[in-house]
């Protein structure tokens, strides 16, 4: 997939899962990675609403009664023993650094993907979008998981290399894999098969401007 222009008009930036519980230090599910791209996800964040490009959130939950848990507690203790995403805390908001300003959405999510059982693709159906952009946490699960989901759903898809993250995975079985060999690996698969893997800088970019219209229009 290859996205030579971001039309401002018809893209999305889909935040994706930059929750206390994943960002904040000591955190249950700490990400460290995933704070350490703050300040460019931040940067991000600015270039978006400077260019009017629509920004939505997602943000990972479950009931306390674990009424849509599904098989996460099977897999994360901190979700099975309620010490994370327990809907209605704190932990479960946007981290402050990249909190959504007036009319921005978070979307409420219990899988991996922001388009398992939300309104996600009703609203972007809503805006005439038809390219998002993928940043957030972690690049090989929810930020995979979302950008496979938009490509499945013809959107085109902008992943965005310094504005993802993930965490170091531990041996189970096969080996143990640190976080940045977990990032490599994730995005070399989704340029090949899902997405427009790019940087922020060459993000902004492609941006289209009205003055960048006018420019095109007058050639």
């Amino acid at each position: 997939m290859h996205v030579d222009v971001i039309d401002p008009e018809k893209t999305a930036m889909i935040v994706v899962d930059m929750q206390n519980d994943f960002v904040a230090s000591g955190a249950a599910m700490e990400t460290p990675a995933a704070r350490a791209v703050v300040p460019k996800l931040a940067e991000v964040l600015k270039i978006c609403r400077e260019a009017g490009i629509k920004i939505i959130y997602t943000a990972h939950v479950h009931r306390r009664d674990g009424s849509d848990m599904g098989l996460f507690d099977d897999m994360h203790p901190p979700i099975a023993n309620r010490d994370a995403l327990v809907d209605g805390t704190p932990g479960v908001d946007i981290y402050p650094e990249l909190a959504p300003k007036a009319g921005e959405h978070v979307i409420k999510k219990h899988r991996y993907s922001g388009f398992f059982g939300t309104d996600l693709e009703m609203i972007l159906r809503e805006w005439g979008v038809d390219n998002v952009s993928i940043s957030g946490a972690t690049t090989e699960n929810c930020c995979h998981a979302t950008a496979r989901d938009a490509m499945f759903r013809n959107y085109r898809v902008v992943f965005l290399s310094d504005a993802t993250a993930t965490y170091d995975y531990p041996d189970r079985g096969f080996g143990a894999m640190p976080n940045a060999d977990v990032h490599h690996a994730t995005l070399v698969i989704l340029a090949a098969s899902t997405a427009h893997v790019m940087s922020v800088e060459e993000m902004k970019t492609r941006i289209s401007t009205r003055d960048k219209k006018a420019a095109g229009a007058s050639r």
